[in-house]
């Protein structure tokens, strides 16, 4: 019986052996099968392509167990709802290749690389480049989203919609699609033209050379809140955080690396380390502690500006919008600037070797009045025409070219300034009245510009001053006309509401606007409403007489603030607090209040023009904020 019980399974015996046989010389076979090309390949169960919702792998919902085969890697997940799982079959590549990305957002490999796995590995987080791992606090995507840190011509995708695909079935990448790991574009190297790198750039680590490309948005150091941002601007920007961002952008903006070497870089680097180390003081003559952020610093940077800066004026660009100062009105600012600095024997000098900054004497009031087409709506015609003035002076000179326009400045009043501005003159410093930190404003390395009602160009400081505090019987004033969204709201709520508040339209006219100066010489605040955009003369007119000036102007960015305290003589309220308005101002102890009057009489003489400039006067002031930003973001060679 048992002979013929062994005599019966015996083929089964055999085909048994056979099929382990079988089964084990393809696990061999398959542990040693080389993929195409050596790629890393993505491979999905049911033979397709997950999307980017098919892929999260949440550990409170989507628990997953991990099974080693030889050097394949299974992610299965457990519990799931009919998604597809994902398995990963770990790759190499050799050094010398950078990654590249592809229009669908897919991180893949190029041929021939080694010693570096991309695996997607649970439990591994640590590089975003080497490994991009599937952590318990994120999906694939957000790794993707992590990464790419900039859009290099939109061939960067961020989009959700996107799908991961296998590396095979990728569109063959354009080899000036390649950017280096940290998912930045590299400089072009093109020495003698000006590249596209040059009119763009963002926050970066100063130790980045690479310039970021991006055709369709301006740049916006302190960039609007966008997921490439590297410093990320709130919504509503307080005078705190304003402060925080200052700081932040210290640290982390510098303008582009020179192409070439020159003496005035180390001169700038010095100067800068003078700066940071200067002695501690607290008297100064003609100068206020409390006003200022870091009193040491502005005098000892007040002091190398007077003994080391040199401009270079340049004398290309034909009148009215060149050269040709216009000094009454709310954008005077730039004409008296203009005048003044072309004027200076101190500091501008006709040797462009010698100059640590060039002046591009451009009037934006002017631009304007001559070029814009009225009702057109645009303003194509007036940046054409400042590109062809950059094209001009950086085809006759080179010193455009050697830093891409970051040694440059601009002096502009205008409203539209920033927009006409903000492509070819992006790496430029700009003084700009409209200091919008949203709205591309790069704290740091562009000056706010204080907007100065010049009435009289003779006089620029007639009517100076203010009554005594005794004598300021009203508790807030405004009046103005209805631009913009913010004085309307002021206006529902406060106009003929209370007889502490004097807030009106705009006045009946009387000669030489002898109304509204009164009221301002006789009220305690006077309030600063945004119009259309951020800035308002009223700011300097409040200093000017002697006013406790309130800024209600979400995201404005106050005049000299990289060396200001303006807390210390200015009130800042948020544009959503206007029904508020009387209790802030009522919160204010009596003592505090006599203390930022005392104060706005002392920063008076930083906001003052004078027919031939005076130290520390508004001039010099505008110079040094310009001064002292080129000192932080100059780099050497």
């Amino acid at each position: 019986m048992g002979q013929e019980l062994s005599s019966t399974f015996q083929p089964e015996k055999k085909r048994l052996l056979w099929l382990i046989g079988i089964t084990f010389s393809m696990i061999l076979a398959f542990q040693y099968f080389q993929l195409p090309s050596g790629e890393v390949q993505l491979v999905f169960s049911d033979n397709k392509t997950p999307t980017s919702d098919s892929i999260r792998f949440q550990s409170e919902d989507l628990p997953y167990v991990t099974e080693t085969f030889y050097n394949m890697t299974t992610l299965k997940q457990e519990n799931s709802t009919g998604e597809n799982s994902l398995e990963n079959v770990n790759g190499t590549r050799t050094s010398g290749e950078k990654d590249t990305v592809s229009r669908t957002g897919l991180i893949s490999e190029t041929e021939g690389e080694s010693n570096r796995s991309l695996g997607f590995d649970a439990t591994d987080d640590s590089s975003a480049v080497e490994s991009i791992g599937i952590s318990n606090n994120g999906s694939i995507l957000d790794k993707v989203r992590n990464l790419a840190l900039s859009s290099y011509n939109n061939d960067i995708s961020h989009s959700p919609s996107h799908s991961i695909i296998p590396t095979h079935l990728a569109p063959p990448l354009s080899p000036t699609k390649k950017v280096s790991p940290n998912i930045t574009p590299p400089m072009l190297s093109n020495e003698n033209e000006e590249t596209d790198s040059e009119v763009h750039e963002r926050l970066r680590p100063s130790e980045d050379d690479a310039n970021i490309l991006d055709n369709d948005s301006s740049v916006n150091s302190v960039p609007k809140d966008t997921k490439d941002s590297h410093v990320r601007v709130p919504k509503v920007t307080t005078i705190s955080e304003m402060n925080e961002l200052l700081l932040q952008n210290r640290a982390s903006y510098s303008s582009m690396r020179p192409r070439w070497s020159s003496a005035v870089d180390q001169e700038l680097l010095q100067a800068r380390s003078e700066i940071e180390n200067a002695p501690i003081v607290n008297d100064v003559a003609n100068l206020y502690a409390s006003l200022f952020r870091n009193i040491s610093r502005f005098k000892r940077s007040y002091e190398l500006m007077e003994k080391t800066l040199k401009v270079y004026v340049y004398r290309e660009g034909a009148k009215p919008i060149m050269h040709s100062p216009y000094l009454l009105g709310i954008y005077a600012s730039e004409g008296w600037f203009m005048k003044q600095m072309e004027g200076s024997r101190q500091f501008v000098t006709k040797d462009p070797k010698k100059a640590h900054l060039f002046y591009l004497p451009f009037s934006s009031r002017m631009l304007e009045e001559t070029l814009y087409i009225q009702n057109s709506h645009s303003s194509r015609n007036l940046i054409q025409y400042l590109k062809n003035y950059v094209d001009l002076i950086a085809g006759k000179h080179h010193f455009w070219n050697r830093t891409g326009g970051a040694d440059h400045f601009l002096v502009a009043c205008h409203d539209w300034a920033p927009t006409e501005t903000k492509k070819h003159m992006a790496k430029c410093l700009r003084a700009l009245c409209n200091a919008d930190v949203k709205e591309g404003f790069v704290l740091g390395k562009d000056v706010s510009l204080p907007e100065t009602y010049v009435r009289n160009a003779q006089r620029p400081t007639r009517n100076i001053g203010g009554n005594r505090v005794s004598k300021r019987k009203t508790l807030a004033f405004f009046a103005g006309g209805m631009h913009g969204y913010v004085r309307p709201i002021l206006l529902q709520h406060w106009e003929n509401k209370d007889p502490d508040m004097k807030i009106f339209g705009t006045l009946p006219s009387s000669k030489g606007n002898r109304n509204y100066i009164q009221y301002m010489k006789s009220s305690k605040y006077c309030i600063c409403a945004k119009g259309y955009e951020v800035n308002s003369p009223r700011v300097v007119e409040a200093i000017f007489y002697e006013c406790v000036p309130v800024i209600i102007s979400d995201n404005f960015v106050p005049p000299f603030f990289e060396v200001l305290n303006w807390e210390t003589f200015a009130v800042f309220v948020q544009e959503k607090d206007i029904p508020n308005l009387k209790n802030i101002l009522l919160s204010i102890p009596l003592k505090r209040y006599l203390e930022m009057q005392i104060m706005v009489k002392r920063v008076q003489q930083h906001f003052l023009w004078h027919r031939s400039p005076v130290k520390y006067d508004i001039f010099h002031m505008i110079l040094h904020s310009i001064w002292y930003n080129r000192v932080y973001t100059a780099r050497a060679r």
